[in-house]
């Protein structure tokens, strides 16, 4: 500012000089002056006042800013200098606490040596006092521990049993008793009104006509009814049919077939086994409409058929008199309501409860119906935590999961109650079907039912692979190879073998 000042006041005294020669006419020092006279000399000099007028103003101007620009100098100075010192001042108060710092600084390190060198003492004084514990008491530091361990644990002993024994009596009962209300709340769930249709094994006729109309010329036509269903006809009591087969398919077959017969009134060999097989098929789709219903009772879908159709068989199944169906779908709601109440995986539980009892559909094969079902399962690509649950329902491998041990408990509770099963007849039932499955191994035999309770076996024979003295000495070996299984069957077993040579002529 001090220079644009000084430029200000230098250009002003050029423009005065400038204007004290034009005083003199307007000619400069030294030149020569003009003989032109002035137009207008009171103009000029008006312009000249008015100049220096100007000029002087310009300079008190001047002088006014240097003044202030100079006095804003020395205040700039003067608070510049009260910064410095001020930052002196912190200078110094900064390395005055520096210093102070660092005294406290020795004095933390002094007194961290000091409580070295005291612990240091401590644990030499520790140590000399153990040696010399040890020396008096003619003990080491290990076996005084263990010494003043068993004190205490022996002084203890009593008290830590007993409040073990009240914690276990205590956990007991309330295990016990939450044993109990799930169990109870689970066979609440479990209750079904799924009625049972145990088979039906006597027909009513209003007729006694009727017995001799199905009995037939010299008894062909009873003859063949058994022949293609598989059962005994008993037509002794009056007004009733009895029909008699351990095998209940076998049973309803023959009971709906001879419905059909006594409506149609047509009663010959051939259109008996034309009916036997159309109400066959029947009830076929008849035990897979039920399996479909058994699934769905139970929140099961999208089954494999094969599954469903088999299934659909419980319905004319029974497990020591107790229908498979009625038993599969108390024994899986029970298993539901438990796996819910425990917290386990419930879909598990569902498809376990539901196939444990798979295998004893499987008639073909030998074996128990555990494996028969484990095996049949692992066909469709089951999950291995629903075989597993299979395969442990009876115990025959360790429980593998609490799915498993929930399976077993639900089959159980339902096989258990009182009232499920009121009769006994399982060893009944596989005596019979193992003195079937002995004719059916014998080559040419294409089917054996045994009737009255096993005391009759009749065998259909193949008339295009044994012949007539072929199907007597097959007949033999069929009695020795039951003999071998049977040393102590109740009563005599009648052996029949039928073989019957038809041939069929269509004209068109």
């Amino acid at each position: 500012m001090l220079q644009v000042l000084k430029v200000i006041l230098t250009r002003l005294d050029k423009i005065e000089k400038q204007l004290g020669t034009k005083e003199d006419g307007g000619v400069p020092k030294g030149a020569a002056k003009s003989t032109t006279p002035v137009s207008d000399p009171h103009a000029s000099i008006t312009v000249q006042q008015d100049a220096r007028t100007i000029i002087l103003e310009a300079k008190d101007e001047a002088l006014r800013i240097k003044r202030e620009a100079e006095e804003e100098s020395r205040r700039v100075r003067q608070e510049a200098l009260n910064i410095e010192q001020r930052l002196v001042a912190k200078e110094e108060s900064i390395d005055k606490k520096i210093t102070e710092l660092g005294n406290k600084e020795r004095q933390v390190i002094g007194k961290e040596e000091g409580v070295f060198k005291r612990l240091a003492d401590v644990d030499k004084l520790r140590s000399d006092l153990i040696m010399k514990l040890e020396k008096v008491a003619h003990l080491t530091r290990e076996e005084a521990k263990e010494l003043i361990l068993a004190a205490v644990e022996e002084k203890l002993k009593e008290e830590i049993a007993k409040k073990v024994k009240d914690a276990q009596d205590q956990i007991k009962l309330e295990a016990e008793t939450k044993a109990r209300e799930i169990i109870i709340d689970a066979m609440r769930h479990g209750a079904t009104d799924y009625v049972a249709e145990y088979t039906v094994s006597t027909i009513k006729i209003s007729d006694e006509d009727f017995k001799g109309r199905i009995i037939g010329k010299e008894g062909r036509n009873i003859r063949a009814f058994e022949m293609a269903t598989g059962v005994d006809v008993d037509l002794d009591e009056e007004g009733v049919i009895r029909l008699s087969s351990f095998d209940p398919v076998r049973r309803e077959i023959a009971r709906v077939t001879l419905e059909k017969l006594l409506r149609d009134g047509r009663i010959q060999p051939v259109r008996i086994e034309e009916l036997v097989e159309q109400t066959r098929k029947e009830i076929e789709k008849i035990m897979y409409t039920e399996g479909e219903k058994l699934c769905h009772a139970v929140g099961v879908y999208n089954m494999p058929t094969d599954l469903i159709g088999l299934l659909g068989r419980f319905k004319y199944r029974f497990s020591y008199g107790q229908n498979m169906i009625v038993h599969t779908l108390e024994e899986t709601k029970i298993g539901i309501a438990i796996a819910n109440e425990l917290g386990a995986d419930v879909n598990i539980v569902r498809l376990g409860c539901l196939l444990h009892d798979i295998g004893k559909i499987i008639t073909d094969k030998d074996g128990s119906h555990v494996q028969l079902g484990v095996e049949y399962l692992k066909k469709f690509a089951m999950p291995s935590s629903v075989i597993d649950c299979v395969a442990a329902h009876h115990e025959d491998i360790p429980f593998p999961s609490i799915e498993a041990v929930i399976v077993y408990i639900a089959d159980a509770i339902s096989g258990a109650r009182p009232g499920a099963r009121y009769e006994d007849i399982e060893e009944y039932v596989k005596r019979l079907k193992t003195l079937e499955d002995t004719a059916t191994t014998f080559p040419g035999i294409e089917k054996a039912y045994a009737l009255q309770a096993g005391r009759e076996l009749r065998v259909i024979v193949d008339p295009g692979k044994l012949d007539d003295a072929q199907s007597a000495v097959t007949a033999h070996k069929i009695g020795e190879e039951i003999e071998k299984k049977f040393p102590t069957f109740p009563g005599q077993i009648k052996i029949t073998l039928i073989r019957e040579l038809r041939i069929q002529e269509t004209v068109h």
